[in-house]
């Protein structure tokens, strides 16, 4: 749970310099990229519970 905070705050303060930097946000621009990117995370989430699943 630390880490997910700690990511938090570190996304928060980055997209506030970036902001005051007048630079374009280093993140996808669309929410479909987003949810992208938590199917990649879940498929391998699923894929290491598959592999404990079947080898016993």
């Amino acid at each position: 749970m630390r880490e997910t905070v700690l990511a938090l705050i570190a996304g928060l303060i980055v997209g506030v310099i970036f902001k005051f930097m007048k630079l374009p946000l280093p993140a996808p621009p669309v929410f479909s990229a987003v949810v992208g990117v938590f199917g990649v995370y879940f498929g391998g989430v699923i894929a290491s519970w598959m592999v404990k699943f079947f080898q016993g």
